[in-house]
């Protein structure tokens, strides 16, 4: 890998609101991985509707957006969105095998551990914490899978939220050869699929 600089490209989100919220900055410094975290170098970090929510507010139950992320908690402002990220992993923490410096990764956005901790409630990746949309993010070492793949960067960073949503569905309906899918709603993450026997899901 080559040598990590300590600045980095990278796109913050200053408050809710429109595009305007959004600042591309070329001096963020670049995250330092904890004792039990990588850090990654993104290769493809794609854009899904839980960014667009976050950054708008729509996940708040009250008027002033103080609690809209996934948890409820305030969002740290500047935050560096991103949940769906393809990168490969530059450096680890000291508790990290370090064989996975160079590794393929795809991160998962649904996190259950933060700065080397258990969460009580999970975290989306991008919201509660920085993520994928400069050029390096970290993330606990569990939420970092390691894929070998024919798949582009960006083709992979697909995969995380919306195509996993599919998938799950697809499997939670019980899905079969003989079955009809309808698909509504197909550019978006939340989708409805309706099995042969008339059962309907939505994720």
């Amino acid at each position: 890998m080559n040598k990590i600089p300590t600045v980095m490209k990278g796109v913050q989100l200053t408050a809710h609101g429109g595009l305007d919220k959004l600042l591309s900055r070329a001096d963020i410094p670049v995250p330092v991985p904890g004792p039990r975290d990588v850090l990654v170098k993104v290769g493809a970090a794609s854009v899904n509707n839980t960014d667009l929510n976050t950054r708008i507010g729509w996940y708040s139950k009250s008027s002033n957006s103080s609690d809209a992320s996934w948890s409820g908690n305030p969002i740290v402002f500047p935050r560096i969105q991103g949940a769906d990220v393809c990168g490969r992993v530059a450096a680890v923490g000291e508790k990290v095998d370090p064989t996975l410096i160079g590794a393929r990764v795809v991160i998962e956005p649904c996190i259950f551990e933060a700065d080397g901790k258990e969460l009580d409630q999970p975290w989306y990746f991008g919201s509660e914490c920085d993520g994928g949309f400069a050029e390096y993010t970290v993330v606990a070492a569990r939420h970092a899978h390691r894929i070998e793949s024919k798949l582009s960067d960006i083709e992979l960073a697909s995969f995380p939220c919306s195509y996993s949503t599919a998938e799950n569905l697809l499997t939670r309906a019980s899905v079969g050869p003989n079955d009809r899918l309808l698909v509504t709603g197909a550019s978006g993450g939340g989708r409805f699929c309706s099995n042969s026997a008339g059962q309907s899901k939505r994720g």
